[in-house]
Protein backbone atom coordinates (compact mmCIF):
# COMPACT_ATOMS: atom_id res chain seq x y z
CA UNK A 1 0.00 0.00 0.00
CA UNK A 2 1.37 3.42 -0.94
CA UNK A 3 2.93 5.57 1.79
CA UNK A 4 0.87 8.68 2.51
CA UNK A 5 4.10 10.73 2.32
CA UNK A 6 4.88 9.57 -1.23
CA UNK A 7 3.81 11.31 -4.43
CA UNK A 8 2.39 8.12 -5.91
CA UNK A 9 -1.35 7.96 -6.65
CA UNK A 10 -3.12 6.34 -3.75
CA UNK A 11 -6.57 5.52 -2.49
CA UNK A 12 -8.24 7.76 0.06
CA UNK A 13 -7.68 6.38 3.54
CA UNK A 14 -11.38 5.61 3.99
CA UNK A 15 -11.34 3.48 0.82
CA UNK A 16 -8.06 1.80 1.65
CA UNK A 17 -9.47 0.67 5.01
CA UNK A 18 -12.90 -0.36 3.75
CA UNK A 19 -13.68 -3.77 5.34
CA UNK A 20 -13.33 -6.80 3.09
CA UNK A 21 -15.34 -9.15 5.31
CA UNK A 22 -18.10 -8.83 7.87
CA UNK A 23 -15.61 -9.56 10.67
CA UNK A 24 -13.56 -6.52 9.62
CA UNK A 25 -16.46 -4.13 10.29
CA UNK A 26 -16.00 -1.94 13.37
CA UNK A 27 -19.24 -1.02 15.14
CA UNK A 28 -22.87 -2.08 14.60
CA UNK A 29 -22.56 -5.02 17.00
CA UNK A 30 -26.33 -4.76 17.59
CA UNK A 31 -26.74 -5.97 14.00
CA UNK A 32 -23.56 -7.90 13.27
CA UNK A 33 -22.79 -9.68 16.53
CA UNK A 34 -23.38 -13.45 16.87
CA UNK A 35 -27.06 -14.23 16.54
CA UNK A 36 -27.91 -10.63 15.63
CA UNK A 37 -30.28 -9.82 12.71
CA UNK A 38 -27.87 -8.79 9.94
CA UNK A 39 -25.34 -11.49 10.83
CA UNK A 40 -28.13 -14.08 10.54
CA UNK A 41 -29.20 -12.57 7.22
CA UNK A 42 -25.67 -13.05 5.86
CA UNK A 43 -25.55 -16.60 7.19
CA UNK A 44 -28.91 -17.48 5.61
CA UNK A 45 -27.35 -17.85 2.16
CA UNK A 46 -30.09 -15.80 0.54
CA UNK A 47 -29.96 -12.00 0.06
CA UNK A 48 -33.03 -9.90 0.74
CA UNK A 49 -34.02 -6.29 0.09
CA UNK A 50 -33.20 -3.94 2.93
CA UNK A 51 -33.09 -0.31 3.98
CA UNK A 52 -30.01 0.72 5.96
CA UNK A 53 -30.94 3.73 8.09
CA UNK A 54 -28.34 5.64 10.06
CA UNK A 55 -26.21 8.78 10.27
CA UNK A 56 -23.30 9.44 7.87
CA UNK A 57 -20.13 7.43 8.12
CA UNK A 58 -21.42 4.36 9.95
CA UNK A 59 -20.96 1.72 7.23
CA UNK A 60 -24.10 1.70 5.07
CA UNK A 61 -22.23 1.55 1.75
CA UNK A 62 -19.73 -0.93 3.16
CA UNK A 63 -22.49 -3.32 4.25
CA UNK A 64 -24.11 -3.10 0.83
CA UNK A 65 -20.82 -4.00 -0.88
CA UNK A 66 -20.18 -6.82 1.60
CA UNK A 67 -23.64 -8.20 0.82
CA UNK A 68 -22.76 -8.39 -2.88
CA UNK A 69 -19.45 -10.08 -2.08
CA UNK A 70 -20.97 -12.52 0.40
CA UNK A 71 -23.59 -13.73 -2.07
CA UNK A 72 -21.36 -13.48 -5.18
CA UNK A 73 -23.66 -10.92 -6.80
CA UNK A 74 -23.01 -8.17 -9.30
CA UNK A 75 -23.10 -4.76 -7.66
CA UNK A 76 -24.71 -1.68 -9.19
CA UNK A 77 -24.63 1.57 -7.23
CA UNK A 78 -26.84 4.59 -7.84
CA UNK A 79 -26.87 7.89 -6.00
CA UNK A 80 -30.38 9.30 -5.61
CA UNK A 81 -28.86 12.78 -5.69
CA UNK A 82 -27.66 12.40 -9.29
CA UNK A 83 -29.84 9.61 -10.71
CA UNK A 84 -33.32 9.56 -12.22
CA UNK A 85 -35.76 7.09 -13.80
CA UNK A 86 -33.52 6.86 -16.88
CA UNK A 87 -30.61 5.68 -14.71
CA UNK A 88 -32.87 3.15 -12.98
CA UNK A 89 -33.88 1.68 -16.34
CA UNK A 90 -30.24 1.50 -17.45
CA UNK A 91 -29.38 -0.31 -14.22
CA UNK A 92 -32.20 -2.80 -14.82
CA UNK A 93 -30.92 -3.50 -18.34
CA UNK A 94 -27.51 -4.23 -16.85
CA UNK A 95 -29.15 -6.48 -14.23
CA UNK A 96 -30.87 -8.46 -17.01
CA UNK A 97 -27.52 -8.91 -18.76
CA UNK A 98 -25.99 -10.05 -15.46
CA UNK A 99 -28.79 -12.56 -15.01
CA UNK A 100 -28.23 -13.91 -18.52
CA UNK A 101 -24.64 -14.59 -17.46
CA UNK A 102 -25.79 -16.32 -14.28
CA UNK A 103 -25.21 -13.44 -11.87
CA UNK A 104 -27.81 -11.97 -9.58
CA UNK A 105 -27.60 -8.20 -9.00
CA UNK A 106 -27.52 -6.14 -5.82
CA UNK A 107 -28.85 -2.65 -6.61
CA UNK A 108 -27.57 -0.15 -4.06
CA UNK A 109 -29.33 3.23 -3.93
CA UNK A 110 -27.48 5.72 -1.76
CA UNK A 111 -29.61 8.44 -0.11
CA UNK A 112 -32.76 6.72 -1.34
CA UNK A 113 -34.85 9.31 0.52
CA UNK A 114 -33.81 11.80 -2.18
CA UNK A 115 -35.80 9.87 -4.80
CA UNK A 116 -39.30 11.28 -5.32
CA UNK A 117 -42.38 9.04 -5.33
CA UNK A 118 -42.25 8.39 -9.07
CA UNK A 119 -38.61 7.37 -8.89
CA UNK A 120 -39.25 5.10 -5.92
CA UNK A 121 -42.25 3.58 -7.71
CA UNK A 122 -40.00 2.84 -10.69
CA UNK A 123 -37.95 0.52 -8.47
CA UNK A 124 -40.94 -1.50 -7.31
CA UNK A 125 -41.56 -3.91 -10.21
CA UNK A 126 -37.90 -4.89 -10.40
CA UNK A 127 -37.63 -5.52 -6.68
CA UNK A 128 -40.89 -7.49 -6.74
CA UNK A 129 -39.88 -9.62 -9.72
CA UNK A 130 -36.60 -10.56 -8.07
CA UNK A 131 -34.50 -9.17 -10.91
CA UNK A 132 -32.53 -7.23 -8.29
CA UNK A 133 -32.13 -7.25 -4.55
CA UNK A 134 -32.57 -3.64 -3.47
CA UNK A 135 -30.44 -2.11 -0.73
CA UNK A 136 -31.27 1.49 0.07
CA UNK A 137 -29.23 3.73 2.35
CA UNK A 138 -30.77 6.73 4.09
CA UNK A 139 -29.94 9.19 6.84
CA UNK A 140 -33.65 10.08 7.17
CA UNK A 141 -36.45 8.16 8.84
CA UNK A 142 -37.67 5.73 6.15
CA UNK A 143 -41.15 5.78 7.68
CA UNK A 144 -41.50 9.30 6.33
CA UNK A 145 -39.14 9.33 3.34
CA UNK A 146 -39.60 5.92 1.67
CA UNK A 147 -43.01 5.10 0.20
CA UNK A 148 -44.98 2.40 1.96
CA UNK A 149 -45.08 -0.02 -0.99
CA UNK A 150 -41.29 -0.08 -1.22
CA UNK A 151 -40.88 -0.12 2.56
CA UNK A 152 -43.15 -3.16 2.91
CA UNK A 153 -40.83 -5.14 0.63
CA UNK A 154 -37.62 -4.38 2.52
CA UNK A 155 -36.26 -5.08 5.98
CA UNK A 156 -35.18 -1.94 7.81
CA UNK A 157 -31.91 -2.08 9.75
CA UNK A 158 -30.98 0.81 12.05
CA UNK A 159 -27.28 1.65 12.19
CA UNK A 160 -25.79 3.66 15.04
CA UNK A 161 -22.98 6.19 15.34
CA UNK A 162 -19.68 4.65 16.39
CA UNK A 163 -18.83 5.14 20.05
CA UNK A 164 -15.44 6.41 21.28
CA UNK A 165 -13.96 2.94 21.77
CA UNK A 166 -14.97 1.89 18.26
CA UNK A 167 -13.50 5.06 16.76
CA UNK A 168 -10.24 4.43 18.63
CA UNK A 169 -10.21 0.90 17.21
CA UNK A 170 -10.46 2.50 13.78
CA UNK A 171 -7.52 4.81 14.54
CA UNK A 172 -5.47 1.80 15.65
CA UNK A 173 -6.35 -0.04 12.45
CA UNK A 174 -5.37 2.97 10.33
CA UNK A 175 -2.03 3.24 12.12
CA UNK A 176 -1.37 -0.47 11.72
CA UNK A 177 -2.29 -0.65 8.03
CA UNK A 178 -1.26 2.73 6.61
CA UNK A 179 -0.02 5.29 9.12
CA UNK A 180 2.67 3.35 10.98
CA UNK A 181 5.16 6.16 10.31
CA UNK A 182 3.13 8.64 12.38
CA UNK A 183 3.45 9.15 16.13
CA UNK A 184 0.02 10.23 17.38
CA UNK A 185 -0.30 10.95 21.09
CA UNK A 186 -3.39 10.03 23.13
CA UNK A 187 -4.57 13.65 23.42
CA UNK A 188 -4.46 13.96 19.63
CA UNK A 189 -6.47 10.75 19.25
CA UNK A 190 -9.05 12.03 21.75
CA UNK A 191 -9.28 15.30 19.78
CA UNK A 192 -9.80 13.50 16.48
CA UNK A 193 -12.37 11.14 17.99
CA UNK A 194 -14.25 14.05 19.53
CA UNK A 195 -14.48 15.94 16.26
CA UNK A 196 -15.39 12.81 14.32
CA UNK A 197 -18.63 12.75 16.35
CA UNK A 198 -19.40 9.10 15.71
CA UNK A 199 -18.64 9.31 11.96
CA UNK A 200 -15.97 6.82 10.83
CA UNK A 201 -15.52 8.49 7.44
CA UNK A 202 -15.00 11.87 9.07
CA UNK A 203 -12.43 10.37 11.44
CA UNK A 204 -10.45 8.84 8.59
CA UNK A 205 -10.61 12.09 6.62
CA UNK A 206 -9.27 13.97 9.65
CA UNK A 207 -6.48 11.43 10.02
CA UNK A 208 -5.62 11.83 6.36
CA UNK A 209 -5.59 15.62 6.67
CA UNK A 210 -3.35 15.34 9.74
CA UNK A 211 -0.95 13.10 7.80
CA UNK A 212 -0.85 15.55 4.89
CA UNK A 213 -0.25 18.47 7.28
CA UNK A 214 2.52 16.54 9.04
CA UNK A 215 4.14 15.83 5.69
CA UNK A 216 4.06 19.56 4.82
CA UNK A 217 5.55 20.41 8.23
CA UNK A 218 8.18 17.68 7.80
CA UNK A 219 7.30 15.97 11.05
CA UNK A 220 5.90 12.60 12.01
CA UNK A 221 4.63 13.73 15.43
CA UNK A 222 0.94 14.63 15.73
CA UNK A 223 -0.27 16.27 18.94
CA UNK A 224 -3.58 17.80 19.94
CA UNK A 225 -2.07 21.26 19.52
CA UNK A 226 -0.84 20.36 16.03
CA UNK A 227 -4.35 19.22 15.06
CA UNK A 228 -6.00 22.37 16.40
CA UNK A 229 -3.55 24.57 14.47
CA UNK A 230 -3.30 22.58 11.24
CA UNK A 231 -6.83 21.33 10.58
CA UNK A 232 -10.16 22.97 9.87
CA UNK A 233 -12.38 21.31 12.45
CA UNK A 234 -16.04 21.44 11.56
CA UNK A 235 -18.94 21.69 14.00
CA UNK A 236 -20.54 18.54 15.26
CA UNK A 237 -23.11 16.66 13.22
CA UNK A 238 -26.40 18.53 13.09
CA UNK A 239 -29.07 18.29 10.41
CA UNK A 240 -31.23 21.39 10.64
CA UNK A 241 -34.15 19.77 8.89
CA UNK A 242 -33.88 16.07 9.57
CA UNK A 243 -34.37 13.50 12.30
CA UNK A 244 -31.36 14.65 14.30
CA UNK A 245 -32.89 18.11 14.60
CA UNK A 246 -36.27 16.85 15.77
CA UNK A 247 -34.70 14.28 18.10
CA UNK A 248 -32.71 17.00 19.85
CA UNK A 249 -35.60 19.45 20.19
CA UNK A 250 -37.62 16.52 21.60
CA UNK A 251 -34.82 15.82 24.11
CA UNK A 252 -34.74 19.49 25.12
CA UNK A 253 -38.51 19.65 25.63
CA UNK A 254 -38.61 16.40 27.59
CA UNK A 255 -35.69 17.49 29.79
CA UNK A 256 -37.59 20.68 30.66
CA UNK A 257 -40.76 18.68 31.33
CA UNK A 258 -38.71 16.27 33.44
CA UNK A 259 -37.39 19.13 35.61
CA UNK A 260 -33.72 18.47 34.84
CA UNK A 261 -32.05 21.87 34.29
CA UNK A 262 -28.62 20.47 33.41
CA UNK A 263 -29.98 18.12 30.76
CA UNK A 264 -32.19 20.88 29.35
CA UNK A 265 -29.22 23.23 29.17
CA UNK A 266 -27.10 20.51 27.53
CA UNK A 267 -29.56 19.94 24.68
CA UNK A 268 -30.11 23.67 24.26
CA UNK A 269 -26.35 24.25 23.94
CA UNK A 270 -25.95 21.24 21.62
CA UNK A 271 -28.50 22.76 19.27
CA UNK A 272 -26.97 26.23 19.43
CA UNK A 273 -23.50 24.77 18.83
CA UNK A 274 -24.83 22.74 15.91
CA UNK A 275 -26.29 25.77 14.17
CA UNK A 276 -29.96 25.67 15.13
CA UNK A 277 -31.81 28.95 14.61
CA UNK A 278 -32.09 30.63 18.06
CA UNK A 279 -35.34 32.29 16.94
CA UNK A 280 -36.82 28.85 16.38
CA UNK A 281 -35.59 27.75 19.80
CA UNK A 282 -37.08 30.86 21.43
CA UNK A 283 -40.49 30.00 19.95
CA UNK A 284 -40.21 26.44 21.24
CA UNK A 285 -39.21 27.69 24.69
CA UNK A 286 -42.33 29.88 24.85
CA UNK A 287 -44.39 26.88 23.75
CA UNK A 288 -42.87 24.74 26.54
CA UNK A 289 -43.85 27.36 29.10
CA UNK A 290 -47.49 27.28 28.03
CA UNK A 291 -47.71 23.51 27.51
CA UNK A 292 -45.87 22.08 30.52
CA UNK A 293 -45.96 24.83 33.16
CA UNK A 294 -48.98 26.94 32.36
CA UNK A 295 -50.81 28.41 35.31
CA UNK A 296 -48.73 26.53 37.87
CA UNK A 297 -46.16 29.33 37.44
CA UNK A 298 -47.22 32.19 35.14
CA UNK A 299 -43.82 33.81 35.73
CA UNK A 300 -42.31 31.12 33.49
CA UNK A 301 -44.48 32.28 30.59
CA UNK A 302 -43.44 35.90 31.13
CA UNK A 303 -39.78 34.97 31.49
CA UNK A 304 -39.88 32.89 28.28
CA UNK A 305 -41.44 35.82 26.41
CA UNK A 306 -38.87 38.21 27.88
CA UNK A 307 -36.01 35.93 26.86
CA UNK A 308 -37.35 35.75 23.28
CA UNK A 309 -37.64 39.55 23.20
CA UNK A 310 -34.11 39.89 24.62
CA UNK A 311 -32.74 37.71 21.86
CA UNK A 312 -34.55 39.82 19.26
CA UNK A 313 -32.89 42.91 20.74
CA UNK A 314 -29.36 41.56 21.32
CA UNK A 315 -29.04 38.90 18.65
CA UNK A 316 -26.42 36.16 18.73
CA UNK A 317 -24.39 35.27 20.73
CA UNK A 318 -25.34 37.67 23.55
CA UNK A 319 -29.07 36.92 23.39
CA UNK A 320 -28.50 33.19 23.72
CA UNK A 321 -27.72 33.67 27.41
CA UNK A 322 -31.28 34.89 28.01
CA UNK A 323 -32.69 31.83 26.23
CA UNK A 324 -30.41 29.53 28.23
CA UNK A 325 -31.55 31.01 31.53
CA UNK A 326 -35.17 30.72 30.45
CA UNK A 327 -34.57 27.02 29.79
CA UNK A 328 -33.16 26.61 33.31
CA UNK A 329 -36.14 28.39 34.90
CA UNK A 330 -38.65 26.36 32.93
CA UNK A 331 -36.92 23.15 34.02
CA UNK A 332 -37.12 24.01 37.73
CA UNK A 333 -40.62 25.58 37.64
CA UNK A 334 -43.71 23.81 38.97
CA UNK A 335 -45.25 21.74 36.19
CA UNK A 336 -48.83 21.55 34.98
CA UNK A 337 -50.42 20.50 31.73
CA UNK A 338 -53.94 21.11 33.08
CA UNK A 339 -54.53 24.15 30.87
CA UNK A 340 -53.05 22.35 27.86
CA UNK A 341 -55.31 19.33 28.40
CA UNK A 342 -58.38 21.50 29.01
CA UNK A 343 -57.79 23.43 25.79
CA UNK A 344 -57.34 20.24 23.74
CA UNK A 345 -60.46 18.64 25.21
CA UNK A 346 -62.53 21.76 24.59
CA UNK A 347 -61.31 22.01 20.99
CA UNK A 348 -62.06 18.33 20.37
CA UNK A 349 -65.57 18.74 21.83
CA UNK A 350 -66.37 21.83 19.78
CA UNK A 351 -65.16 20.22 16.54
CA UNK A 352 -67.58 17.30 16.85
CA UNK A 353 -70.47 19.04 18.68
CA UNK A 354 -73.45 20.80 17.10
CA UNK A 355 -73.75 24.60 17.01
CA UNK A 356 -75.47 25.42 20.28
CA UNK A 357 -77.34 28.69 20.77
CA UNK A 358 -76.13 31.30 23.24
CA UNK A 359 -78.55 31.34 26.23
CA UNK A 360 -80.85 34.38 26.12
CA UNK A 361 -79.64 35.77 29.46
CA UNK A 362 -76.04 35.87 28.13
CA UNK A 363 -76.85 37.66 24.89
CA UNK A 364 -75.89 41.25 24.24
CA UNK A 365 -78.82 43.70 24.08
CA UNK A 366 -77.69 46.98 22.52
CA UNK A 367 -81.10 47.79 20.95
CA UNK A 368 -84.66 48.22 22.23
CA UNK A 369 -85.92 45.34 20.09
CA UNK A 370 -83.32 42.98 21.46
CA UNK A 371 -84.24 43.94 25.01
CA UNK A 372 -87.91 43.34 24.20
CA UNK A 373 -86.95 39.89 22.94
CA UNK A 374 -85.46 39.15 26.34
CA UNK A 375 -81.79 39.40 25.42
CA UNK A 376 -79.79 39.81 28.60
CA UNK A 377 -82.88 39.39 30.80
CA UNK A 378 -82.17 38.14 34.29
CA UNK A 379 -78.43 38.28 33.70
CA UNK A 380 -76.70 38.60 37.07
CA UNK A 381 -73.77 41.03 37.20
CA UNK A 382 -71.13 39.10 39.15
CA UNK A 383 -69.57 42.22 40.71
CA UNK A 384 -72.86 42.95 42.50
CA UNK A 385 -72.93 39.49 44.12
CA UNK A 386 -71.16 38.29 47.31
CA UNK A 387 -67.55 37.28 46.57
CA UNK A 388 -68.09 38.80 43.08
CA UNK A 389 -69.60 35.45 42.11
CA UNK A 390 -73.15 34.74 40.90
CA UNK A 391 -73.61 31.46 42.74
CA UNK A 392 -75.78 28.98 40.88
CA UNK A 393 -75.59 30.86 37.56
CA UNK A 394 -74.91 28.91 34.38
CA UNK A 395 -72.85 30.09 31.43
CA UNK A 396 -73.11 27.09 29.13
CA UNK A 397 -75.68 26.62 26.34
CA UNK A 398 -79.01 25.17 27.46
CA UNK A 399 -78.85 21.42 27.93
CA UNK A 400 -75.04 21.24 28.09
CA UNK A 401 -73.59 19.76 31.24
CA UNK A 402 -70.50 21.10 32.99
CA UNK A 403 -67.66 19.24 31.22
CA UNK A 404 -64.95 19.65 33.88
CA UNK A 405 -62.13 20.04 31.37
CA UNK A 406 -59.87 22.15 33.54
CA UNK A 407 -58.51 20.17 36.50
CA UNK A 408 -55.77 22.12 38.32
CA UNK A 409 -52.82 20.15 39.60
CA UNK A 410 -51.76 20.36 43.27
CA UNK A 411 -48.55 22.24 42.41
CA UNK A 412 -47.50 25.86 42.29
CA UNK A 413 -50.15 28.52 41.79
CA UNK A 414 -52.61 25.94 40.51
CA UNK A 415 -52.99 24.53 44.00
CA UNK A 416 -54.45 27.91 45.02
CA UNK A 417 -56.60 27.96 41.88
CA UNK A 418 -57.94 24.54 42.86
CA UNK A 419 -58.83 25.87 46.33
CA UNK A 420 -60.70 28.82 44.82
CA UNK A 421 -62.64 26.62 42.39
CA UNK A 422 -63.60 24.30 45.23
CA UNK A 423 -64.87 27.31 47.21
CA UNK A 424 -66.95 28.52 44.25
CA UNK A 425 -68.43 25.03 43.71
CA UNK A 426 -69.47 25.05 47.37
CA UNK A 427 -71.24 28.37 46.79
CA UNK A 428 -73.06 26.80 43.85
CA UNK A 429 -74.14 23.87 45.99
CA UNK A 430 -75.40 26.20 48.71
CA UNK A 431 -77.36 28.12 46.05
CA UNK A 432 -79.05 24.88 45.05
CA UNK A 433 -77.37 24.48 41.67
Amino acid sequence: MADLFSNEPRQPLAEALRPKTLDDVIGQSQLLGPGRPLRLAFESGRPHSMILWGPPGVGKTTLARLTANAFDCAFIALSAVFSGVKDIRAAMEQAEQNLAMGKHTILFVDEIHRFNKAQQDALLPYAESGLVTLIGATTENPSFEVNSALLSRAQVYVLQSLNEDELKQLVAKAREKVLAHLVIDEAAIDTLVGYADGDARRLLNLLEQASTAANAARTNAITAEFIQNALTLNARRFDKGGDNFYDQISALHKSVRGSNPDAALYWFCRMIDGGADPKYLSRRIVRMAWEDIGLADPRAIQLANDAAETFERLGSPEGELALGQAVIYLAVAAKSNAGYNAFNQAMAFVKKDKSREVPVHLRNAPTKLMKELGYGHEYRYAHDEPHAYAAGETYFPDGMREPGWYQPVPRGLESKIADKLAFLRKLDEDAGK
